[in-house]
């Protein structure tokens, strides 16, 4: 081979290796492993210290305080006349019905006439007496006459006394005639009617006195012990606004049944609540320092709460929590999780365990939303 065709052979050589590297080259770099991408940017947040409030939940009833049943005292009268009705707020003293009172009237009449007559009798026979009494150091009456006037007069005068108490059962009758509010409050049941014969003792009206409603909340044994009378409670009725009471007493009893004690919940007069009405409520007993992460930090899966931590390699971890108390957007964290710990702050709905995350930022301990 001359010197021409060797340097050709070269050439040529050096063109298909320059035209192969580029790819091998390609071929190379396709086979080193690429760096994992964030599955999602998320901000994190660390628990926080804060003063939670301590509750006691409960159900209950709201009844009367007290109810006074109104009745007729009197008999074989006619109800002429009823003045109230369901509802009506009455004061103490307030006429709320009345009877017919002529066969009343009619009576006292005859008795005051009969007393009267008694006191005619008596002034004549103390008159008597005192003769009586006059002429006994002379002898001019027997000892059995003096002591027939004596006598007499005495009679008279228990004679009078019985038609004066007789006059005074009249008078008390036409009193009742009149049936009277015996205090402030509520008529929250009537059975009087206009024309009704009524027998005596029969309950015309039922009344909540000064209108005070309350609240008869059952709790349970276990909680009784920390409930004391004076603290605060607020509950809401069914369909109604917010109510603010204090506890009057507690029940002395727990039902055998339920376990459940009654907590006897003064409510005052309240508008919008009614007797017989359901409501929720809660006691209040204070607030205690606790650890606390925004809801959005916490997840419920399989009926049990987690957090996503973020570690330093930027993965996540599902950690297992015990959550409490909840005030406001904020939630208690019972055990389960450290207080340096990174937590998601929102979305880890869209993150499992292990994903890789970018950390964006710190969100604010009381934020719901990154």
């Amino acid at each position: 081979m001359n010197s021409t065709s060797h340097l050709l052979l070269l050439f040529a050589s050096g063109l298909v290796a320059g035209a192969i590297s580029p790819a091998a080259q390609s071929a190379d770099e396709s086979k080193k492993p690429s760096s994992p991408k964030p599955a999602l940017s998320v901000n994190v947040v660390q628990p926080q210290r804060a003063e939670m409030p301590l509750r006691i939940a409960a159900n209950g009833s709201i009844a009367a305080w007290q109810e006074a049943s109104i009745g007729s005292e009197l008999s074989g009268l006619r109800l002429a006349e009823v003045r109230v009705d369901l509802g009506d707020a009455v004061k103490r003293g307030q006429v709320l019905a009345t009877f017919s009172a002529e066969t009343v009237q009619s009576e006292t009449a005859q008795v005051r006439a009969s007393v009267a007559e008694a006191e005619a009798t008596l002034a004549e026979a103390a008159a008597n007496a005192q003769r009586a009494r006059d002429m006994q150091a002379s002898g001019m009456l027997s000892a059995q006459a003096i002591t027939q006037m004596l006598t007499a007069e005495r009679t008279a005068q228990a004679r009078l006394d019985v038609q004066r108490a007789l006059l005074n059962t009249q008078q008390i009758r036409v009193q009742h005639t009149q049936v009277l509010a015996p205090d402030d409050g509520v008529i929250s049941a009537r059975a009087a009617t206009v024309g009704a014969v009524v027998a005596p003792g029969m309950e015309l009206f039922r009344m909540i006195r000064q209108g005070r409603l309350e609240w008869r909340a059952e709790v349970s044994a276990s909680e009784l012990a920390r409930i004391r009378p004076g603290l605060t409670a607020s509950l809401t009725p069914v369909g109604g606004a917010p109510i603010t009471g204090r506890v009057r007493m507690i029940g002395p009893m727990v039902d055998p049944q339920t376990r459940n004690g009654i907590v006897f919940v003064d409510i005052g007069a309240s508008g919008g609540a009614k007797p017989g009405m359901f409501a929720r409520g809660e006691f209040n007993l204070g607030a205690s320092s606790s650890l606390t992460l925004p809801q959005t930090a916490v997840l419920l899966r399989d009926g049990f709460s987690y957090v996503l931590v973020v570690g330093a390699d930027s993965k996540v971890a599902l950690a297992k929590v015990s959550v409490g108390r909840r005030s406001g957007e904020q939630v208690e964290i019972v055990s389960g999780l450290d207080s340096n710990a990174r937590v998601v702050a929102a979305g880890g709905g869209f993150l499992g365990d292990g994903d890789l995350v970018r950390v964006v930022g710190a969100a604010a301990p009381g934020a719901s939303r990154p």
